[in-house]
């Protein structure tokens, strides 16, 4: 048995993006999430407060998640400091015992911060890039440079196709060998086709995406115009909310409600009931690392009308999609291919297409590629002194280099003031979650259910038990103390931790 079969890692996933918001981003970090907790590892999300939402939640299988009272700054996004939210990030660490911090999106400011103080407390990091950016525009210039900052000391990377792999490795200046595609999945047996409830005397478009720029939603009033005008029997339904909505509603307002139909934010648990409604599903983004929704529309047997941006046309077989330059002009051409073909009854059966489609992405493929990137920088031996860390900066360029220099110093000291005021031996470790399907890979389990790991090799287990240990004595005295009737003083970084929550 392979010694990486063993081993049961403590993964913490942070993004800005996570429920109750609903997108690609979001999807992906609950359902990797919840196959890594089947696989046996501990899995717990880090996000910022949404509305009433803040504390500590459980969702499905005990997934754990921390609602940070940090306030969002720009597009659901926190301001970056860098510093100010220190000590509770690395209390929540230590009070985990996470061993790889999980960083989702470029544009999560929590997922860099986050990744960037577990390599100061010597854990492993792994980033995945949900997005494609250019190279021209000043806002791309930004974010470049900042995730080239962000990556310079990052352990892994993972991309969703392989353009955005290319992508990554030319703005970011990470090398190729710490990068590793591994796509999006879906769950195809959600997504099935439903033909019964469709329209027989209609045709109804289906678009599902935020109603923002870069999901080319300037496009869509002048092709919602055109095929209203020439097919009197197709109709659009349009998911999704954003900045953009205001664009469509002058669109539904000219054409009448019954044609252009503007659902807003639709939560993923009914895009499938949506989608069986439809005929034809479009996608008019700009930039795409890889378009989940596509994946969906076609496993519940709709024609796909896409533009041919980024990683789309890595996505499905060229007969499964009708693939477009993101022009109005060729957009429409692609869209009245698609309504043909469907009222001639020529298109590709929807049972046929969910049958070709349902076994391309797979979570169980996902999570397992996963794994292996996990075992891979359990095994790196990547020094995490600071006399290390700072040289991997330098490559940054002269002002930011030299800028980011002083902050991972400056962190440094501040890790080590609250090393001095909380240390870590007398932080209490966070129960894990009661289940009973550990399996930890194809390793061991003892009759209550908890892996077996190797103390030789696996020292990460083995500074766990102890401390586990450490804690329960700590317990068990002060339960002797309460039932001797002396006061309690609390556990004072349980007790900071609460507050700050």
């Amino acid at each position: 048995m392979d010694y990486e079969e063993k081993i049961r890692h403590v993964i913490c996933m942070v993004s800005d993006f996570f429920y109750p918001n609903v997108g690609g981003v979001e999807e992906h970090i609950f359902q990797l999430s919840q196959c890594l907790l089947h696989r046996g590892h501990k899995v717990i999300v880090l996000t910022h407060v949404y509305g009433d939402r803040r504390g500590v939640r459980y969702m499905t299988n005990g997934l754990k998640v921390y609602y940070l009272p940090i306030q969002t700054f720009y597009n659901q996004s926190v301001l970056p400091t860098f510093i100010t939210w220190l000590p509770l990030v690395r209390n929540i660490f230590l009070r985990e015992s996470v061993t790889i911090v999980h960083g989702h999106s470029a544009f999560s400011t929590m997922a860099h911060e986050a990744m960037n103080l577990a390599r100061a407390m010597g854990l492993k990091s792994v980033f995945t890039d949900h997005s494609l950016f250019g190279f021209a525009d000043m806002s791309a210039i930004v974010t470049n440079n900042f995730l080239a900052l962000s990556l310079a000391d990052v352990n892994h990377c993972i991309c969703v196709s392989y353009v955005g792999k290319e992508n990554t490795v030319l703005r970011a200046n990470v090398e190729q060998e710490k990068v590793s595609v591994i796509p999006n999945a879906l769950d195809s047996l959600v997504f099935r086709p439903d033909p019964a409830k469709r329209p027989r005397n209609k045709i109804n478009i289906i678009v599902m995406s935020r109603l923002q720029y870069r999901k080319g939603v300037d496009l869509q009033p002048d092709i919602m115009r055109h095929i209203c005008q020439r097919y009197p029997q197709v109709n659009f339904i349009i998911g999704g909310d954003g900045p953009k909505r205001s664009v469509l509603e002058e669109v539904r307002d000219e054409m009448g409600a019954d044609r252009v139909r503007l659902l807003g934010a639709v939560p993923h648990a009914q895009v499938h009931s949506i989608l069986v409604t439809g005929h034809i599903f479009l996608n008019t983004s700009l930039t795409e690392a890889f378009c989940i929704a596509i994946c969906e529309a076609v496993c519940s047997g709709l024609q796909v009308v896409s533009t041919n941006v980024g990683g789309i046309p890595e996505v499905l077989p060229s007969h499964l999609i009708h693939l477009a330059y993101p022009t109005v002009k060729s957009l429409s051409q692609k869209l009245e291919l698609a309504i043909e073909l469907e009222i001639s009854g020529q298109r590709v059966e929807p049972w046929e297409m969910h049958s070709e489609a349902r076994d391309i992405y797979l979570w169980g493929d996902v999570v397992r590629r996963t794994e292996q990137v996990y075992h891979r920088v359990h095994r790196h031996q990547a020094s995490s002194a600071l006399i290390h860390r700072i040289p991997r900066y330098k490559k940054c360029g002269v002002v930011a280099g030299w800028f980011m220099m002083f902050l991972v110093t400056l962190q440094f000291l501040l890790l080590k003031v609250c090393d001095a005021l909380w240390p870590a031996k007398d932080i209490d470790l966070a129960p894990d979650y009661p289940t009973s399907f550990w399996s930890c890979g194809n390793g061991n389990v003892d009759r209550v259910g908890r892996p077996q790991w190797d103390d030789a090799d696996n020292n990460v287990a083995k500074s766990v038990v102890k401390r586990k240990q450490k804690s329960r004595h700590r317990n068990n005295r002060a339960a002797a103390s309460l039932s001797n009737g002396t006061p309690l003083r609390p556990d004072t970084s349980t007790r900071n931790l609460h507050r700050q929550l």
